[in-house]
């Protein structure tokens, strides 16, 4: 394989405090900012208007994006296969639906002069839906925390591991839900599906590690556990840093030139890989050793 950086003998272990550290302030100041400003929650979750609308002609989403853009509406907008309709989507109370719709048919009207459409429907999408998006969205991640662990513990014969996969994994999500926290993203299906990624991201790097530091205990099972994880990590570094520059460069191009579309999606992907990464050496590796350290 080649190599990113030539042989490295970081001490991981011996920093393993300035770790915690940063990681500590770092989600102080993520549970600041969730106590005081909270989630983004977005139309999946909080409920809001929906307006059917057909066209005579076909109209580009992009331009409908355009044309709800230019009238300040925050909309989600889906299209009909078969057929020139389309569904408006926008976040708001039950009271505001009749203002809601009639400001996204003005908007129409004012982008659409040359191109008649029909008004279909006009309904609310209530709490209650929302309500259980939220319980199944918490569900498969706290499902997919649970695999984790199990399958971790399996794999390498020691429950240990798994908990401190686990408490790496659940690190970068709440970290990476700070992030979307300070900058106001709005937190929707999408996103929990970024973050469902990056709990795999983080945990397959972690085996990566893991796998290493298996074998450089078969091969030297007297050597000091805080020996062995430095050895472990800085034999695989140049791996874990081609691999996220890799996906990084990928995710950082969706990013940029992805549109308002996947946006969101991309951050949390973005923020989610750098995260991973740094809690596969900083953190997973150093809650074994404080775990296990002292029994070898």
């Amino acid at each position: 394989m080649i190599k990113f950086i030539g042989k490295t003998n970081i001490d991981f272990v011996g920093k393993r405090f300035a770790f915690f550290a940063i990681s500590g302030a770092v989600m102080l100041a993520g549970i600041i900012s969730l106590s005081v400003k909270g989630m983004n929650l977005g139309l999946d979750f909080t409920g809001g208007t929906m307006l059917q609308v057909a066209f005579e002609k076909p109209v580009a989403i992009a331009e409908m994006r355009k044309a709800m853009s230019d009238a300040r509406i925050n909309a989600v907008i889906q299209s009909y296969t078969g057929r020139n309709a389309y569904s408006v989507r926008v976040k708001g109370k039950q009271d505001n639906v009749n203002e809601v719709a009639d400001r996204i048919i003005g908007a129409f009207e004012t982008s659409f002069k040359d191109n008649k459409f029909t008004e279909e429907k006009r309904d609310y999408v209530g709490p209650v839906v929302g309500r259980d998006l939220a319980k199944k969205a918490m569900f498969a991640i706290v499902l997919s925390l649970f695999g984790i662990i199990l399958y971790i513990a399996f794999r390498f014969s020691n429950p240990v591991w798994g908990g401190a996969a686990i408490v790496a994994t659940g690190h970068d999500l709440f970290i990476t839900l700070t992030a979307l926290s300070l900058t106001n993203r709005e937190i929707d299906l999408v996103v929990v599906a970024a973050l469902l990624a990056t709990a795999g991201y983080s945990v397959n790097d972690t085996i990566v590690i893991f796998d290493r530091m298996r074998e450089n205990i078969r091969k030297f099972p007297k050597m000091p556990l805080g020996q062995l994880i430095n050895s472990s990590v800085n034999e695989t570094i140049s791996r874990t840093i081609i691999t996220n520059l890799t996906t990084l460069s990928v995710v950082l191009i969706l990013f940029i030139f992805g549109g308002d579309v996947i946006n969101d999606f991309a951050f949390t992907m973005l923020i989610g890989c750098i995260v991973g990464t740094y809690s596969t050496m900083a953190i997973a590796t150093q809650t074994v050793y404080q775990w296990e350290g002292k029994g070898r």
